[in-house]
Order: C-alpha cells, then structure tokens, then sequence
C-alpha cells in the first residue's frame, strides 16, 4: 500500500508514540537494559553535569544519577508525558534531577556547562542532526565527553521491522526515508562521523556495538501492537481487524522466539567523541 506521511515529533511523541511509551516504561526498559548497561559502563569517575539527551522516561537518566550521586543529572526530551513520568520515577527513588520539556537541537542549554552528554537512542529524531550536535557542542565544556548509542540499519535489525515486512501490504506505514528522523536515521557511520566533525567534535569513534536483548514471550503481543509504526497503525483500526493483523504480525516473529522468551540481536553503534 502507498506510504503515509509521518506525523512531526513533537506531535508523535506529545501524542500517541510517548503515550504508548508511557504505557510500555516496563517492558521497553527491560528489553533495552543491556543499552543501560552500555552506557553506565562508559560513565567517568569524575563526572559532575551530565546531559542525557532524549531520555524519554528516564531509565538512562536514573542509571547514571545511580551510578555518580554526586554529579547533577540533567534529561531533556521532546515529549512531556514521558518526562512527566520520568520525574515520578526520580521522586520515588529519592534523587533530584532535572528534567526539561524541550528539543535539544533549539534548546538554550548554559554554554560550556555540561562535562559528560549522553543517550540511549535519542539522537535519531533530529530534524537538522549536524545543528543539533553543534548546540550540544556549546552545551559541552572543553574536553567533555559525548556518548550515544544508536541504531544501525533496518537490514541489520530484522526483529525491529518484521512486522511491517509481515504487514507490508496490509497497513499504510510511514516511509523510512534514508538519513530521516526516526529509528535508523543514523545508519550510515561514517555520515554520522562527519556531522559531529562539522560540529565540533572531536576524535569521533563510531562502532559497532551488537548487544542481546529479550522480551518474555508473553510481552511480544504488547510490543508489536502498541509499539511502533505498526503499532500506531493497529491502534487506528477497528478491534476485530487490528486482532487479525496482530496475529499475522506475530507470526513473522517464529525465528525470534527462544522458549519463553524473545531474543532480539540489536545491531547499534556505540558513538564517542570529545568537545
């Protein structure tokens, strides 16, 4: 069927792909745990502002606050019922952290403030990458580390788009335009390499980083039919035919199930660089 046009950000994320990420918080942070893991790995002693950027419900955010209690912890996002959330979790866990409602390529940060900016898949929804990664860069103090993890390519990632191959000709999904924002807008290494080099950055390293991640069983139906372009095209559809399409969606997922659970080879690139 012909390609929609996708909705803009701050409508997607202020509207039904943050509502349902609000709704998923649980099995969205665990299936991306080992990201977390990632991340907190790289986290210096000696940190003490720290940006988390796109921290969506917080789970990134909390991990480093966790990690360096000393240090203050700052996530900003697109989307405010996300960082509503995500300000619950840090009041219940007792931490203070600053969570600001807004789009990191446009934001006024503080220059020269932040010595460590990071994020665990929320870098790919920029509308302008290499502006936003310059704004970071006058966020970022001399000598200040950065650390992204993205995805790679949807071919390397077939359990991310196996239920729109399955529905393919089923349901009417935004295109994924190469270089666009969205999932794999940062498929390409080396162009992402040269974004951050035109804005500033320095000694740039993007590699490969291939992590296993699982779902229960269970939460497979939860995550096809909630989630995603799928996801936000079944929740349109009357109940008896979204019911229909979910099956056929989760029959593609065969190969991916290991007993009772779900095993999903993420195919990311762990991104460093240096103001």
């Amino acid at each position: 069927m012909a390609d929609s046009l996708p909705l803009d950000q701050n409508t997607l994320w202020n509207g039904p792909a943050g509502e349902n990420w609000v709704a998923q918080q649980a099995l969205l942070d665990s299936l991306f745990q080992p990201m977390a893991d990632a991340l907190r790995d790289e986290l210096p002693a000696a940190v003490t502002e720290l940006l988390d950027i796109g921290c969506g419900t917080g789970a990134s955010t909390l991990t480093a606050a966790t990690m360096r209690p000393d240090a203050h912890c700052t996530g900003v996002d697109i989307s405010a019922p996300m960082l509503a959330l995500a300000r619950q979790r840090a009041a219940a866990i007792g931490r203070d952290i600053d969570f600001i409602v807004a789009d990191a390529q446009r934001h006024a940060f503080a220059t020269a403030r932040y010595d460590w900016i990071q994020s665990r898949f929320g870098v790919m929804f920029f509308e302008d990458t290499q502006a936003a990664f310059a704004n970071l860069h006058r966020a970022a103090r001399a000598g200040a580390g950065l650390r992204f993890i993205a995805w790679r390519s949807a071919q390397d990632n077939p359990f991310m788009t196996a239920a729109e191959r399955a529905l393919a000709d089923q349901l009417v999904l935004p295109a994924r335009a190469p270089g666009a924002p969205g999932q794999f807008a940062f498929a390409d290494g080396e162009r992402v390499r040269r974004l951050l080099q035109r804005a500033g950055w320095q000694d740039v390293d993007v590699s490969p980083l291939d992590l296993t991640c699982f779902l229960t069983r269970d939460a497979l139906a939860s995550y096809v039919g909630q989630l995603g372009p799928v996801g936000l095209a079944l929740r349109a559809l009357p109940t008896e035919r979204a019911d229909a399409l979910l099956q056929q969606a989760l029959a593609a997922f065969a190969s991916f199930i290991d007993g009772d659970r779900v095993r999903v080879e993420a195919a990311c690139w762990m991104i460093r660089a240096r103001a």
